[in-house]
């Protein structure tokens, strides 16, 4: 029996994200350095930086590679930060057993065909409203906010309030 979305928000113990689609809307400006320009959305942060805060692993798994890009999740908190991948799926396993993480109890928002392999190994699968049609069907949550728009928020948000972890920490004390 499939159990639905936010049952399966329950079991998760950790996150792992792609960036560009993901963080980002995928438009990227190139610097006359070379360097890709990418602009994030600032409530993705600040949830990545809450619920690292609040004990939840969360791992950056991406294709690309660049100091910018680590420099702003290392910024947040993320210490887990794979970049220049080819074999995600490699990257999540190295993700998990250092967590002691079971791969059901990881929630993976990608948006494009080279997170496909890695969507179908964890738990929770998730995207962006604007992923790939592929990426779609393998979901089994598809965000109502796009790559860059806050869809990252979305996901974090939803499991920390189901963990009475979400919002200012005075809150949570009560």
């Amino acid at each position: 029996m499939v159990q639905n979305f936010k049952e399966l928000l329950n079991n998760v113990k950790a996150f792992a994200f792609d960036v560009d689609g993901v963080f980002t809307d995928g438009n990227v400006v190139l610097h006359p350095s070379g360097e890709l320009i990418r602009t994030t959305n600032t409530r993705d942060g600040y949830a990545v930086h809450v619920a690292i805060e609040r004990g939840f692993p969360i791992a950056i798994i991406t294709g690309g590679n660049s100091q910018s890009v680590k420099d702003r999740f290392k910024g947040l908190g993320v210490t887990d930060i794979y970049q220049g991948i080819t074999d995600k799926a490699e990257a999540l396993e190295d993700f998990r057993f250092k967590y002691g993480v079971e791969l059901s109890e990881i929630l993976y928002m990608g948006d494009d065909l080279p997170d496909y392999d890695v969507m179908r190994k964890v738990g929770i699968p998730t995207c962006p409203a604007d992923a790939a049609p592929e990426i779609r069907g393998l979901s089994v949550y598809v965000s109502n906010f796009s790559g860059g728009k806050g869809c990252v928020r979305d996901v974090i948000e939803q499991v920390l309030r189901l963990n009475d972890k979400w919002g200012p920490a005075s809150i949570n004390k009560q």
